[in-house]
């Protein structure tokens, strides 16, 4: 049996920068806003596709309460830099009214070729998302725990949702990133495979077929990373409240140590048809926390609040031991309130209720997101 893993976790996530007086994006932000970041974090922050973007990164750490104290800090930074230029960031995956045409894109070779490459497609990909990178050292274990894991990636999606609206209207979805994000090539759930040699084969077939450069343009909702030992998710929007993204990062890292403990007893999760794991992908995209998923065990219909009783319910003992079962019991929480879309979508009401016209209603809702974003 491979040793086992480290089970380390880094969060990467995705804001969005906008203008503290219209509420719209900065679609050209001062050359040097990105300094004033990287005064504030370090290196821990790039820029993105577009330029009203930017990314951060943590460390990897064993706990995910260091996790998300540095997640903290990150976000901070990021605050007070906009601040010094009049912007302020949301932590959110799209933007409840800006328009895609008026974006402009970070001049880099990489993007210059995405752009050239893939037309409208990436034109239009005003989207964030977090991603969530758990250590598996042994290449072919990281492998098999990603074939598994592959089951509860609609779990986690449905909990993370927070792009409810698009182009000013509200599109009836709980996440429209991933409706988005999936007109792009070489996207979606990844082929099951036996070991990390059969990936590098395929990698190695698209490279010499002349279809991409390298493995970073293999854009699974989970992959092996192309730069670390890590098995990355890449399926979530990105979360609206800190404590919302810890606890999508406790699930993702518990759920791993949990499959590893199956291992040991020679046990395994099934791995079930692709076609049943994208039919959870589009209900956790369509409906968010307030759905119901197939529980494919039973094939039955579901409450979000019952699979997320037995999910972690599963994984109570490694959370336990990897020190983050209060932020694992957070996601009732999240199923309770709902998640970051149905808080965007009840401040856009309540705006309503107050008097305000669909503009200004859409302008409360990046207020709302303004706020959350600074919570700690």
């Amino acid at each position: 049996m491979a040793p086992r893993p480290s089970f380390t976790v880094g969060i990467e996530e995705e804001y969005l920068v906008v203008d503290r007086e219209t509420r719209d994006l900065v679609a050209e932000p001062d050359p040097d806003f990105l300094t004033a970041c990287a005064d504030r974090v370090g290196e821990r922050v790039t820029p993105e596709y577009l330029q009203c973007q930017i990314e951060v990164g943590t460390r990897p750490h064993a706990r995910i309460g260091d996790a998300r104290d540095e997640l903290a800090a990150l976000r901070k930074g990021v605050a007070e830099a906009c601040a010094q230029f009049g912007y302020a960031a949301i932590a959110a995956s799209t933007h409840p009214f800006a328009r895609w045409r008026a974006q402009t894109h970070t001049r880099k070779p990489r993007y210059d070729e995405l752009r050239a490459d893939l037309g409208a497609a990436v034109r239009r990909l005003l989207i964030c998302g977090m991603h969530v990178h758990v250590c598996v050292e042994d290449e072919d274990l990281r492998i098999d725990l990603m074939n598994q894991a592959a089951y509860f990636l609609p779990h986690i999606l449905a909990l993370s949702c927070s792009s409810p609206f698009w182009d000013g209207e509200d599109t009836g979805l709980a996440s429209y990133r991933l409706t988005v994000f999936d007109a792009l090539p070489r996207t979606g759930l990844p082929d099951t495979m036996s070991s990390y040699g059969e990936y590098r084969r395929l990698v190695a077939h698209l490279v010499q077929a002349g279809c991409v450069e390298d493995a970073t343009k293999i854009w699974w909702d989970i992959r092996p990373s192309a730069k670390f030992p890590t098995v990355e998710q890449r399926i979530t929007d990105v979360c609206s409240r800190i404590d919302d993204a810890a606890c999508l990062a406790a699930l993702y890292q518990s759920v791993f140590a949990y499959l590893y403990r199956l291992r040991g007893r020679n046990q395994r999760w099934r791995l079930y048809p692709a076609t049943l794991i994208r039919e959870n992908r589009w209900r956790a995209q369509r409906y968010g926390a307030a759905g119901k998923l197939v529980d494919h065990g039973r094939a039955q219909m579901a409450p979000m609040a019952d699979l997320i009783e037995e999910l972690i319910d599963l994984c109570r003992d490694d959370a336990e031991a990897l020190g983050c079962a209060q932020e694992l019991r957070h996601a009732r929480r999240i199923v309770a309130e709902g998640s970051s879309a149905d808080r965007q979508r009840a401040a856009f009401k309540a705006a309503q209720d107050a008097g305000a016209d669909e503009p200004e209603a859409l302008r409360a809702v990046v207020d709302h997101l303004i706020a959350e974003f600074s919570e700690s």
